[in-house]
């Protein structure tokens, strides 16, 4: 049995989201960013399939994304009023870097779809774990944008690929506010056989 790691086990019994819109410049790059990439990749994966992958959404294409999410609701006929126009171009530059994080889970004649989406699930997670070890912070979204087909298009997915998360990144500004937390006895039973 390895030692405890109390800093671990610190992390997360406190572990918060950072809202987006409070996370600024820098977000981690090059080295940094790849090792995170890495941690977050070391997750449950029966099979060994990898059934995930990243999109990086960071500089000036998340004001072009932004351009083509209103772009794309114009095409639709959606009547925009001013603020949601402008939170559909802020959408993916609200923090300096957003990883879409890809569920690739496809049939498969051992592993179940439900077990790979599992681990795409685990593999956003982990990526928030990691960016909150190398001193930065983030936030798990999906909102509409992760289900819709035509943005699944703009991001470059096949067919049967889709959004596990959006994983916003960046440089804390503000200490997030805790929320209640789900009360655990309630959550608890124990199976004895009986």
């Amino acid at each position: 049995m390895t030692s405890p790691s109390p800093d671990l086990m610190s992390h997360l019994l406190t572990r918060r989201s950072h809202p987006a819109a409070t996370l600024a410049e820098p977000a981690p790059d090059g080295d940094v960013l790849t090792r995170m990439l890495q941690a977050a990749a070391r997750v449950p994966d029966h099979g060994k399939l990898a059934p995930w992958r990243f999109v990086l959404i960071r500089g000036d294409a998340r004001h072009a994304l932004g351009r083509k999410l209103v772009a794309l609701l114009d095409a639709r006929g959606e009547a925009l009023s001013d603020e949601r126009r402008q939170q559909e171009e802020t959408r993916f530059s609200r923090a300096p870097l957003v990883v879409a994080v890809v569920s690739k889970a496809a049939v498969h004649p051992k592993i179940p779809v439900w077990e790979q989406q599992l681990s795409a699930g685990a593999v956003c997670m982990n990526l928030i774990h990691a960016v909150h070890a190398g001193g930065f912070a983030a936030q798990w979204l999906s909102e509409w944008i992760a289900f819709d087909d035509e943005v699944a298009g703009l991001l470059g997915l096949a067919e049967a690929e889709r959004i596990a998360g959006f994983v916003h990144v960046g440089t804390p500004t503000q200490t997030p506010s805790e929320r209640a937390r789900p009360d655990l006895e309630a959550l608890i039973t124990e199976w004895t056989g009986a």
